[in-house]
């Protein structure tokens, strides 16, 4: 082995050599040969029946390798993007969980974090898709069970939808690249479909892929199978919720407006109101003040007969 230098301290004993460097202290047993030569540097030459000598491992330890990480108990380092190859490989390992989960998609969207918020006060085991799970770890920590991945991917979907009793979308795009939703009990969609169809000229044409994505998720949604229900908005706006009232009447949404906190607000409480086959409903901003959600969404599945 050629020969390396440390800017440290050799002390010899009888059965073993202790190594002291300026952080660490190790020990090699039983060393088959040495050759020392203390100057400014101290240079050793050595050989020994393991296969990673003690070189190796002081390197390893340096640069804070995985198997010294190992070694010590610590986790390995997370890639830039959260991802974890060896767990990914493991969960076709595990046996079908309890569904009490809620999923929220876009976790990392305005509307995404606020339903997180919101379901981390009601103590509500989250799971949450992200681009940047490492980010949603530093700003959820263990309150939510973040993922970043292709929902497209089935081995990947599988994953996320283990343990998932219900599904928030707040943005478009999910169910779309989703496909089978097997075991999902409910599914709420946050949709602005009503405001792009109310769209003219450029903003038609900026907002039409955001369009066909919605009436993608929308009519997908409404053959899966699964109960539904399908929130229609108006333009979501960056104002404070809780303030105002609301209304629900059909065709409001193309005209009026709606608070970011207020949706992701209703979004929560519809948790609680699983419709047999589903619900549609708009709702903007207005004068009503509600009370018991509860029976504002029975009112509405009576409005709409399912």
């Amino acid at each position: 082995m050629a020969g390396t230098a440390f800017p440290s301290t050799l002390v010899i004993q009888t059965s073993h050599i202790s190594f002291t460097s300026q952080k660490k202290s190790f020990e090699l047993a039983n060393p088959s040969s040495l050759i020392f030569n203390f100057e400014k540097k101290v240079l050793f030459r050595c050989s020994a029946k393991k296969k990673i000598s003690f070189v190796d491992q002081i390197l390893d330890y340096i640069e804070g390798g995985p198997k010294l990480r190992k070694w010590y108990g610590a986790p390995d380092l997370l890639p830039k993007d959260g991802s974890n190859e060896e767990d990914e490989e493991k969960e076709d390992e595990f046996p079908e969980e309890a569904r009490d989960a809620v999923l929220v998609t876009d976790g990392d969207s305005d509307i995404g974090q606020m339903v997180i918020l919101s379901l981390i006060v009601k103590r509500t085991r989250i799971k949450a898709l992200v681009k940047d799970k490492r980010n949603a770890m530093e700003s959820f920590g263990t309150y939510v069970e973040s993922m970043a991945g292709d929902a497209s991917n089935k081995k990947f979907l599988k994953t996320a939808l283990r343990g998932v009793r219900s599904i928030i979308c707040p943005s478009e795009g999910f169910i779309s690249n989703a496909g089978s939703l097997k075991g999902v009990q409910h599914v709420i969609l946050l949709s602005q479909l009503s405001v792009y169809r109310g769209s003219g000229g450029i903003q038609a044409l900026m907002k039409g892929n955001a369009r066909k994505l919605a009436e993608q998720d929308e009519s997908m949604l409404m053959a899966s199978g699964v109960p539904y229900t399908i929130i229609r908005t108006g333009v979501l706006q960056n104002t404070p919720g809780g303030k105002q009232g609301f209304q629900f009447e059909e065709g409001c949404a193309a005209n009026g407006s709606l608070s970011k906190e207020d949706a992701a607000f209703i979004c929560v409480e519809a948790l609680e109101s699983i419709p047999q086959i589903g619900l549609i409903f708009e709702v903007v901003n207005g004068e009503e003040k509600v009370s018991d959600w509860k029976k504002c969404f029975s009112r509405l599945m009576e409005k709409t007969g399912k």
